[in-house]
């Protein structure tokens, strides 16, 4: 080859060198052009910017109609119908409708905000559909309450991946057919589909519905075989299956396991101990997560005001308030109606008030969380006025909303009321009541002196009977001093609870109140026989953000020589105002000295004389007690609070009783 070839040749190499750097220089920067372009769009829509963001791009989204899908997302969080028709509109208008990817979004779109009748006209016109189409319909139809519907697309899809299956066991699962989600789970199984975080999150929460610590088991030993154990999804599901199952221990070393844990993982160890009973350590949980550097939610606040609600701390409650407050988690319904309880477990029936009244939304938990507080502080009245309230803003009263009501008569001896709204219940609303409220009527029943019909009610009701309905009656037994009736209910009782101090004692009472001192002594040896002991009266108050326990005749307190001599004083000048002791309350045979030091040393009477010994006059005094309070304990606190001129409010086992000026607002029914 000449030189001449060899220079046109060399040349011909360097302008081609320099045509693929322009090249290359152009596509760099039409490349960076582009990306800030679709940056910028992207940023509009994710703003909800919708119309500006159409303006400004108008030939990029019709040279490239995928774009649409960005616009269309932006509708569904401002549920913005009107704006997505139009962008629909466009779309045929632009000849784009035949775009399978397009079209999903504006399907998921009208499925998304409620137009699922939309939606289902838009799928039988699509020219094609694919996988996706059908799962976005299926959640559409699960979003609405159709699961019937959701479960025959499935049936008939041609094809499924693994999100159809999640869209379908988490769908069954959350409408409480457990069963049935964890057979698809193992159709899915079989099939060899692969299972994700998402399936197992969701067949975890059926085993926990279920309470199936076998079913879960197997599915943990799936997930570690999966290595999926670690995944904060499947880890906080795992222990929730584990806790809400009873197996309090090993959920909680499944989250001390994570080597991550975020908000979920601890709102899910905090829920665990609220459930099973552990307040105290929900509290201590709630500071180790602040002090861990993560910031409480929603979810969190309502397992922790509920565990001050058990506690009846109200300082605890009172500072969480505080805090749900700052952390913009205070409008929430499900942290009001926490609240709502709270208050009205610690006493507070005005700050329940004040915290519905608050909220502006017309919510039926709400509601029926107001109604349990009136009922549980003896407000029958409120609570029927409340009720009447609801269904002129035609709020559907649901079976808590009935087994508030119910609650609140049968402690205010509204009998017929109470009768009509359990026939309210059944005929206009279609309700089927539930255990919990044939228990209600049988105490309504029970209390108001009809104990015949109290008992066949419970013998023909189409549920089966539990230990604390036949302990209903046994109460109204004791009340109204049946005997016979009181012999053949506590049989019973211990009939399915052979354990259980309740029917024992309770039996020991009515025969103590009708000096049967043999009967007594027949139903204590029965105790003793079968190592049976009764739970003892315990009180407790909370005085300066400390919690103080007292039990009958306690000599464990550094002040108890100075609570016994303030007692004496306060019962002479009791005695001295017309207060006799009931020594027919003391259930022992001993001489009537012995019985009034007895009933002197009960331990809400401890508790009252060390909370008016160390707050404040004029400050309301809250105790909190585990049995029902003693027909003595009721009168002589009416006397106390006269005395002392202080409102003292106890909580018992069964209502709160707010003793003021020498009265009780439980109108001495209780």
């Amino acid at each position: 080859m000449d030189r001449s070839c060899l220079c046109i040749l060399g040349f011909s190499s360097k302008l081609n060198t320099r045509h693929t750097l322009a090249k290359y220089f152009f596509c760099t920067v039409t490349s960076k052009i582009a990306s800030k372009v679709s940056e910028e769009f992207t940023n509009l829509c994710s703003k909800g910017h919708i119309k500006e963001a159409f303006e400004r791009f108008k030939s990029e989204i019709f040279s490239d109609p995928p774009l649409f899908s960005n616009l269309i997302k932006s509708c569904i969080p401002q549920k913005s119908l009107s704006l997505g028709k139009q962008l629909h509109s466009l779309i045929i208008t632009s000849g784009c409708s035949s775009d399978k990817f397009v079209s999903n979004h504006l399907l998921n779109m009208y499925s998304k905000i409620g137009e699922l009748q939309t939606a289902l006209t838009l799928f039988d016109h699509m020219p094609i559909r694919n996988i996706m189409s059908c799962n976005i319909l299926i959640n559409g139809y699960v979003q609405s309450g159709d699961l019937e519907s959701a479960q025959k697309v499935f049936d008939e899809m041609p094809e499924r991946n693994v999100a159809t299956w999640n869209a379908m066991v988490a769908s069954l699962i959350q409408f409480e057919f457990n069963e049935q989600g964890l057979g698809l789970f193992s159709e899915m199984h079989e099939l060899n589909f692969l299972p994700d975080e998402f399936t197992l999150g969701s067949v975890l929460r059926g085993c926990a519905g279920l309470r199936s610590l076998h079913a879960g088991r197997q599915v943990h030993a799936y997930v570690m075989k999966c290595g999926l154990e670690f995944n904060l999804v499947v880890g906080s599901s795992l222990s929730h299956m584990y806790m809400k199952s009873g197996s309090l221990e090993e959920g909680e070393k499944v989250i001390k396991s994570m080597p991550i844990r975020n908000v979920v993982a601890w709102n899910t160890l905090i829920a665990g101990k609220a459930q099973n009973g552990y307040s105290e350590v929900v509290l201590d949980q709630y500071n180790m997560m602040k002090m861990s550097g993560f910031r409480p939610d929603k979810i969190t606040f309502v397992s922790v005001i509920s565990s001050c609600s058990e506690l009846a701390t109200l300082g605890q409650g009172q500072q969480i308030h505080a805090e749900a407050i700052k952390a913009g988690a205070s409008s929430v319904v499900a942290v009001i109606s926490s609240l709502i309880s709270m208050y009205s477990k610690c006493g507070c029936l005005e700050d329940s008030i004040k915290a519905f009244l608050e909220c502006e939304q017309e919510d039926l938990v709400l509601w029926s969380a107001m109604i349990t507080a009136y009922g549980f502080h003896g407000r029958g009245d409120k609570a029927i006025k409340l009720f009447e309230s609801m269904e002129q803003e035609e709020l559907e009263a649901n079976d808590v909303t009935f087994l508030s009501l119910l609650y609140a008569c049968s402690h205010c001896g509204l009998k017929e009321k109470g009768m009509e709204f359990f026939d309210l219940m059944l005929n206009k609303y279609g309700l089927k009541p539930k255990l919990e409220h044939y228990t209600c009527v049988v105490d309504l029943l029970g209390r108001s002196g009809c104990l015949e019909e109290a008992e066949a009610m419970i013998r023909s009701m189409p549920i089966k009977a539990d230990a604390i309905i036949w302990k209903t009656l046994l109460s109204a037994c004791k009340i109204h001093k049946n005997a016979d009736m009181a012999k053949r209910v506590a049989d019973e009782v211990i009939r399915l609870y052979p354990q259980e101090s309740a029917p024992y004692v309770l039996l020991s009472n009515i025969h103590a109140s009708a000096k049967r001192w043999q009967d007594v002594s027949e139903v204590r040896k029965a105790m003793r026989e079968r190592k049976i002991k009764k739970e003892p009266g315990i009180s407790w108050l909370e005085v300066k953000n400390q919690v103080y326990q007292f039990c009958i005749g306690d000599k464990s307190h550094p002040k108890s020589m100075e609570i016994d001599l303030y007692l004496k004083e306060l019962t002479s000048e009791m005695k001295l105002r017309g207060y006799v002791p009931d020594t027919a309350a003391v259930l022992h045979d001993m001489d009537n000295e012995e019985k009034e030091y007895n009933l002197t040393h009960h331990s809400e009477k401890l508790a009252i004389a060390f909370g008016l010994m160390n707050t404040p006059s004029g400050v309301p005094i809250r105790i909190m007690k585990n049995l029902r309070v003693c027909s003595d304990c009721h009168v002589a606190i009416k006397y106390i609070s006269e005395i002392k001129n202080r409102e003292i409010i106890v909580r018992d086992a069964s209502r709160f009783h707010h003793f003021k000026n020498g009265r009780c607002s439980c109108g001495d029914y209780w």
